[in-house]
């Protein structure tokens, strides 16, 4: 392997962003434009992606691997292990050629390994996007919340064991230089399961604070709380909890409970009576998730794995209270501006919605909170805070690689130091 000296006389970091889908589609790969586009403004940034579902500044250079012009194979045709395999195996040979231009490599997982490899061979540094909790972790809590409700997941699913999926995970987790985490939630998964502080870079996401505004500072007197949950309803994030809870609660007697979300197959009937009361409204996928959030007293997620929801940060932005487990990743500060319950807690979320049903006052003072956190959470603010550890990474005196990277002095004062 090439010891790499960090570059001198150059402030800006070259960074190759590997992401192996539709770059600025939905979900995660929303997420990655969002990363790319914040970035940008400090970072030289070469995007290899899959395809592209929307522009990238004109700054970015961009290399599709899975697709030309508006053509790109489609994961159903391919299979998305090949798919996956196809991405890393051209992104690896592009490194070999361009690794002279490239100061960081930032990969996402499932399709990084031989790009990881490749980048050692030259000295450059890797980070591993951690979008979800430690996978092994992920598979198991989703296998029990799926037996607890009586369901199986379909074959397939993100989240449904797959051994394969998990060895080659591992592999890119242990040979990856740093992993950034999004909470205090993944970075513990990893923590849990013996990886050193000093791979774990912490991060964040965003939320666009042009879409998500807050409503009315005066809110018209209801009658009870309006709850709105907001995701894809499965196990793991724990809406069996959230209804249970909010029915036990003195909330549940009045106000409404909105569902925002499509149900995977058999979660739906697996909640039965919780879904029959009169005040819970299942609305399916919505695209108006900007407006219900502003119109929302609260928006509740009980998950007992998550990476960093975004729409945590989406309804924050938008001035409505946080009610969230401790798995659920969020950004906030319990009786600041969100209170947060233990996973599975039942009892304890049933006593925070009857607090809030009963203290109005306490719940001015939380939306308060979140909007004054609102600045720091946006993508731009992400985007800053992913430029400063690209900038960090690249100060350290030298680049020892991944044999020392967990315990190297330097990296673990850079990442004491991130705002």
């Amino acid at each position: 392997m090439t010891t790499r000296q960090p570059p001198q006389g150059r402030r800006v970091p070259r960074v190759l962003y590997s992401f192996p889908y539709r770059i600025g589609a939905g979900r995660i790969c929303l997420t990655a434009w969002q990363q790319v586009i914040g970035a940008t403004p400090q970072a030289e940034m070469t995007v290899l992606c899959g395809s592209v579902d929307r522009p990238l500044p004109g700054a970015v250079k961009v290399v599709k691997t899975l697709g030309m012009g508006r053509f790109h194979l489609p994961m159903r045709v391919v299979g998305r292990n090949r798919m996956l395999a196809l991405h890393d195996w051209i992104t690896a040979r592009w490194l070999e050629a361009n690794a002279d231009g490239i100061d960081i490599v930032h990969c996402w997982p499932g399709a990084a390994l031989r790009t990881i490899r490749t980048a050692r061979r030259f000295g450059i540094p890797t980070l591993l996007e951690r979008p979800n909790a430690h996978t092994a972790y992920a598979f198991e809590a989703e296998d029990e919340e799926s037996r607890r409700c009586g369901i199986q997941l379909e074959k397939g699913h993100d989240h449904s064991f797959n051994q394969r999926t998990l060895d080659h995970e591992m592999r890119e987790y242990e040979e990856s230089d740093f992993l950034l985490c999004p909470s205090d939630f993944v970075a513990r998964s990893f923590l849990d399961r013996g990886f050193a502080a000093g791979k774990i870079l912490p991060h964040q996401y965003g939320f666009d604070e042009g879409r998500f505004t807050p409503g009315p500072a005066e809110r018209s007197q209801r009658e009870g709380l309006e709850v709105v949950y907001a995701g894809v309803c499965e196990p793991r994030k724990g809406l069996h909890y959230a209804l249970a809870a909010w029915q036990a609660s003195e909330a549940g007697r009045a106000g409404s409970f909105r569902i925002c979300g499509n149900f995977v197959p058999g979660y739906r009937q697996s909640l039965g009576p919780l879904l029959e009361h009169p005040r819970v409204h299942a609305m399916g996928q919505r695209d108006d998730l900007p407006m219900i959030l502003r119109e929302s007293d609260v928006l509740v997620l009980s998950s007992v794995e998550e990476g960093s929801a975004l729409v945590c940060y989406e309804a924050t932005g938008s001035g409505c209270v946080l009610l969230v487990s401790d798995a659920s990743g969020a950004k906030c500060r319990h009786g600041t501006d969100s209170l947060v319950h233990s996973m599975r807690a039942v009892d304890e979320l049933a006593g925070h919605f009857s607090q809030l049903h009963r203290d109005r006052a306490l719940l001015a003072t939380l939306r308060r909170g979140a909007l004054a956190s609102r600045d720091g959470l946006t993508w731009k603010r992400a985007g800053q805070r992913l430029s400063s550890i690209y900038q960090q990474v690249l100060a350290a005196p030298s680049f020892p690689g991944p044999a020392h990277s967990l315990s190297h002095p330097a990296m673990a004062a850079s990442r004491n130091s991130l705002p």
